[in-house]
């Protein structure tokens, strides 16, 4: 039996994304391929349908050999991901003494939130952005402020100093929450655009926390580039992790990362939030930043190629969607509106066509007639699924 599970599971190519059959990952028991009736294609969580990187199979199956399932401690991560940073973005800023563990990107916001802002202070957004910026914020009882992004799909500078005007009127202490690559856009700012919000950020004293989870997924012409590297950003706080670009989301843990200038900042975080991240989370994540570098690689073309490929499946079968292709992110966000499926498109496609996508309606200001599709898949499911949506109109 051992022998066979390994044969079912065997690389078959080196494209993470064609390693597995539809058939073999009904059998995940995780919330992408649980979530619906088997009879639904799932193209919606921030999960992908690979395997784990060779590297961090390993290290997790000598930690479980070894009996290593204890306390998380040192910080092999924060190396780990400083070295990564260097080579993949010349980024020499990472100071592991700057940094603390935290469970995940989102407690990290919180917990960042936390440290430089009042308990009513507002938070400036911009939507359509990532549902959870709204849902935790807001669970904190946190006012958000809106300042949506261009019709290019690009921070809209002016936009954004109007929200931060209003967000300082109350005299409390507001936070700028950056989405870095934008979710669901794919947006990756350029160096320029972030200077520019740094300096906004500095004349209005505004701190900025950002999410730059997405980090390593961009596409092959594009270069991302951190926030805490641009001047300005030497006060900014930033939260990333391996769990996106390795599919880590079930080994939970992330970095925050201060600037020079946050530094005290970050000192000030409660140390029973370090308890949080899995320890077995750590050691996968350390893996993929120290090891992963060429599976990554063989991902991102295969995401370059479904990218692609979507947008000839789009253009073939529904021409009436608007797609350009992500500069990063392995998200693609559907302007479906010249479909007259009505606001949620996502509803009709899951309805009639089976297929299950994000609703562009929670991403805010920006998502309605829009959906997300998750194009971590390989060419056949995403094939069957734009089929599945042609069929939805018929």
């Amino acid at each position: 039996m051992a022998d066979n599970s390994r044969e079912v599971f065997a690389p078959h190519s080196d494209n993470p994304l064609r390693q597995l059959t539809v058939d073999q990952l009904r059998r995940r028991t995780s919330l992408k391929w649980r979530a619906y009736p088997e009879n639904v294609l799932p193209l919606w969580v921030a999960e992908m349908d690979t395997l784990l990187a060779e590297p961090v199979a390993q290290a997790i199956r000598d930690a479980v050999a070894l009996g290593d399932t204890g306390y998380p401690t040192g910080s092999g991560y924060a190396e780990a991901l400083a070295t990564f940073a260097s080579e993949r973005w010349g980024w020499d800023g990472l100071s592991a003494k700057r940094t603390a563990i935290v469970p995940d990107v989102m407690l990290g916001v919180v917990e960042m939130l936390k440290l430089v802002s009042d308990p009513s202070s507002p938070v400036i957004v911009n939507p359509p952005v990532y549902p959870p910026f709204f849902q935790f914020v807001e669970s904190m009882g946190r006012p958000v402020i809106e300042a949506p992004l261009g019709a290019d799909r690009r921070i809209d500078l002016e936009a954004l100093e109007a929200a931060f005007t209003l967000a300082v009127q109350g005299g409390d202490r507001p936070v700028y929450l950056l989405c870095s690559p934008h979710n669901p856009t794919g947006t990756v700012h350029t160096a320029e655009e972030l200077a520019d919000v740094a300096a906004l950020a500095r004349r209005y004293r505004i701190r900025v926390v950002v999410d730059e989870i997405h980090a390593p997924i961009v596409a092959s012409s594009t270069r991302f580039v951190p926030y805490l590297s641009v001047p300005g950003g030497e006060n900014g706080l930033s939260l990333m992790s391996a769990s996106k670009a390795w599919n880590l989301p079930g080994l939970k843990s992330a970095l925050a990362i201060a600037g020079p200038d946050a530094a005290d900042d970050l000192l000030r975080l409660p140390e029973e939030v370090s308890h949080g991240p899995s320890h077995l989370g750590i050691i996968a994540h350390t893996a993929a930043l120290r090891d992963g570098g060429d599976w990554l690689d063989s991902l991102l073309v295969g995401l370059d190629d479904n990218r692609r490929l979507l947008a000839d499946l789009l253009t073939e079968h529904l021409p009436a969607v608007r797609y350009a292709p992500a500069q990063a992110t392995y998200l693609a966000w559907l302007d479906c509106r010249r479909l007259g499926l009505g606001d949620d498109p996502a509803a009709i496609f899951l309805e009639r066509g089976r297929v299950a996508l994000n609703s562009g309606i929670p991403f805010g200001t920006g998502g309605t007639g829009f959906v997300r599709l998750n194009l971590a898949t390989s060419p056949e499911i995403l094939t069957e699924a734009v089929r599945r949506m042609a069929s939805a109109l018929a």
